[in-house]
């Protein structure tokens, strides 16, 4: 039996288990282009019905549930990001390791931005660098597979797991979300400075968009502004809505 085939088993004994027995929603927070100055995009961060936080989540998730609790991610995120009247791009965590086969599993997606009149264009999927890959030439392979679709893809918490830049060697995403622990304090960290300006060159060489998230201050933006850096996420400019589109003050969108 060849993986497609196992591929297809696993998805038809997905599609048949139970509905999950926890519900979610999402918070919104906003990704913002300061050149540009306007809203570039809103990512999704699970949170519970009552507003608790995504870690409360995500105790209830394991391999039992992951690939249902994927699919559902994806779906909700699409369906509340319609409704709330998103005309810009939508950020979506997902779990590598539950795609089986990613021509498979992307057809709940598919339907989804059918069936809600969401452009795929719009739809950037993040898989965060810390989390255990189980192998990374199937996630090079999601990650192609998902860009041939439209889709654009990111990694989140670069610089944050083991992996680091040997993940740029298999697979280069669209966009690189530079770990807050980097970005927090770097204009009075002259050994975070040479870490950040060392990425920033290679994403400018490889063609990928750079993102400063976790941002708290404006000397932060401002440092990586210097830097030729555009996009950027924090609470500086403001923090995720429940259920919501935060909107981001005007002088916070104009940095000079």
């Amino acid at each position: 039996m060849d993986l497609k085939d196992t591929a297809q088993i696993k998805c038809r004994h997905c599609a048949d288990l139970a509905q999950l027995d926890f519900d979610f929603t999402y918070a919104f927070q906003p990704i913002v282009d300061v050149k540009e100055g306007c809203i570039f995009s809103y990512e999704a961060l699970v949170r519970g019905v009552n507003n608790e936080p995504a870690g409360d989540i995500y105790q209830q998730v394991n391999q039992d549930n992951l690939y249902r609790f994927d699919q559902s991610c994806r779906v909700k995120a699409i369906e509340l990001a319609t409704r709330l009247g998103i005309d810009c791009r939508l950020n979506i965590n997902f779990f590598p390791n539950a795609v089986y086969q990613p021509e498979l599993c992307i057809r709940s997606t598919l339907e989804a931005a059918n069936a809600y009149s969401f452009p795929i264009e719009n739809i950037v999927f993040e898989v965060i660098e810390g989390e255990v890959i189980r192998d990374q030439a199937h996630l090079a392979n999601i990650i192609n597979c998902y860009k041939k679709q439209g889709f654009k893809t990111a990694i989140d918490d670069f610089g944050s797991g083991y992996a680091g830049l040997n993940l740029l060697a298999e697979y280069q995403p669209d966009f690189i979300k530079l770990d807050r622990q980097l970005v927090t304090g770097i204009h009075r960290n002259p050994v975070r400075q040479a870490i950040a300006r060392a990425v920033i060159m290679v994403c400018k060489d490889l063609h990928i968009d750079l993102l400063a998230e976790g941002v708290e201050e404006i000397a932060e933006v401002a440092w990586f502004v210097d830097q030729g850096v555009e996009l950027f996420q924090g609470n500086y400019f403001a923090e995720p809505g429940f259920e919501s589109l935060p909107t981001v003050p005007a002088e916070c969108l104009n940095i000079s």
